[in-house]
């Protein structure tokens, strides 16, 4: 049993200060390089920033294991121009990406930190990522980077999300993807009414999508999340697009649906109004057995910490390495609610039990 101890109002003040650095997707060079130099300080070796704005870092272990990656997403869905003001009572941090994901970003350099002053040498090197484009339309591309990178090399990936302690996420959710485009011949509101309008036959076509049914078992699902088009209010559009997201837990069932997607665009497309799509984001689904023994020390984790844990499947950074059949597991640090909306809160009670969770996981991987 190895021995070690955990300063919780550390990590919580990291992940303020985290959360205090704007972080986009596609716009997270400042975070980086804020992450690079705290693994500097914390005397991790080979400290790199990606092309893309991956962070990458290596503390060195024995010989006796292949290497661990652990890694945490810097981007966040609020833009640059976020209020990030934090509010916090004695049970709440409440901020705009506290929890998604600046909590886990703040565990990275708090794990680091906790092993090195127990003096804890792991079975093998133990690489930190903090990689770019976890959300939306960033299409888990920072993920697909360090995978490229490391490959079969290492034993095991560990993904941190910050607001889900006492959760297992074994399991990657399929997601598609489209942006539909409608073109017409638009004009005058007045003088040209009558005219195809983009937004009109854009609006038909989305009255039949959101009437399909879906199956429940295995769970699909289907959201159009953005609508654009138009100039003026007394003007007939003359394009319109909307963005259409689709998930499954199963591959069939995705792709049934997306077939189901295109044959409306079909019956919908016309001479007088142009309908066209193109596939903007796509998550490949991937599973690691409930019985594989990173999914059951995960579960052991957290059972020592007095948590028994929930297994669920999501669309995290874990789709790209668990499609790949590598073995790769979604744990977090606190409990939280309302991610991706500005009272975003994560609940601070349980801060050291996620961290010494964390711990225990990332040096009995080495040993799996």
């Amino acid at each position: 049993m190895i021995n070690f101890s955990v300063d919780s109002e550390r990590i919580l003040e990291r992940a303020i200060a985290v959360q205090q650095i704007p972080a986009p997707t596609f716009e997270e060079r400042r975070r980086a390089e804020y992450v690079a130099q705290e693994f500097k300080k914390l005397g991790l070796s080979d400290v790199e920033i990606d092309e893309i704005g991956n962070v990458f870092a290596r503390r060195r272990g024995a010989d006796r294991s292949r290497p661990i990656l652990i890694s945490a997403h810097t981007d966040t869905v609020f833009p640059a121009q976020t209020d990030l003001k934090v509010t916090r009572t004695h049970e709440r941090i409440c901020g705009p990406g506290i929890g998604d994901n600046s909590l886990a970003v703040a565990a990275l350099f708090e794990l680091a930190q906790i092993l090195n002053e127990a003096k804890i040498e792991t079975d093998g090197d133990l690489w930190f990522a903090a990689n770019v484009c976890e959300e939306g339309l960033g299409d888990l591309r920072g993920m697909r980077k360090v995978v490229e990178r490391f490959g079969d090399s290492v034993k095991a990936t560990i993904i941190i999300e910050g607001m889900s302690f006492g959760r297992i996420i074994h399991g990657a959710i399929g997601v598609h993807r489209f942006r539909i485009t409608a073109k017409a011949e638009g004009g005058h509101s007045w003088s040209k009414f009558g005219n195809p309008s983009a937004i009109h036959g854009l609006i038909k076509l989305a009255n039949h999508i959101v009437e399909m049914d879906v199956p429940k078992r295995p769970k699909t699902t289907y959201n159009i999340g953005v609508i654009r088009g138009g100039t003026s209010v007394n003007t007939i559009a003359n394009e319109a697009s909307l963005e259409l997201d689709m998930r499954s837990e199963s591959v069939e069932a995705l792709n049934k649906l997306v077939e189901r997607v295109e044959s409306l665009i079909n019956i919908h497309n016309s001479s007088e109004v142009k309908l066209t799509y193109e596939t903007i984001s796509q998550r490949p689904p991937g599973m690691i057995a409930l019985d594989h023994p990173l999914i059951q020390l995960a579960a052991d984790s957290l059972r020592a910490v007095g948590r028994e844990p929930e297994f669920e499947v999501g669309s995290t950074d874990a789709n790209i390495p668990l499609s790949k059949s590598l073995p790769a597991v979604v744990v977090g640090i606190c409990e939280g609610h309302n991610a991706h909306r500005p009272d975003e809160y994560i609940e601070t009670a349980r801060a050291a039990d996620g961290m010494k969770q964390l711990v225990l996981l990332v040096t009995g991987a080495f040993r799996l």
